[in-house]
């Protein structure tokens, strides 16, 4: 698992290839990045399923609770089968595009 900070955003990739052991260390860290908006990288994985996207939505969840932004990326996805919900973006340009919108309205009071 790589960590990197860019401003208020943390961007968390997993470098190891294993999902599993990814959400698992991503959902014990928690903690560590929940005052930052996060973007969870998941472009080495190709054969996602919509439900292992699925098991981020209680990060998620709790993520926007506090006023933060929780965007997940992934390549070759089919981005309707995901519940509204969670932010599922095809490229890390996008899921900055998406924060940088979502602060925007935040400090708009949207």
């Amino acid at each position: 698992m790589k960590v990197d900070q860019k401003g208020h955003t943390i961007s968390i990739r997993d470098t190891q290839g294993d999902f599993t052991s990814f959400l698992m260390k991503v959902t014990h860290q928690y903690k560590t990045f929940e005052k930052h908006n996060i973007i969870i990288d998941l472009l080495l994985h190709n054969d996602l399923s919509t439900n292992d996207i699925k098991l981020f939505m209680p990060l998620s969840k709790q993520h926007k609770k506090a006023k933060k932004s929780f965007v997940i990326v992934t390549p070759d996805f089919d981005y309707n089968a995901v519940p509204s919900k969670l932010t599922v973006v095809p490229s890390l340009l996008e899921a900055h595009d998406i924060i940088e919108m979502e602060e925007i309205e935040r400090d708009l009071g949207f």
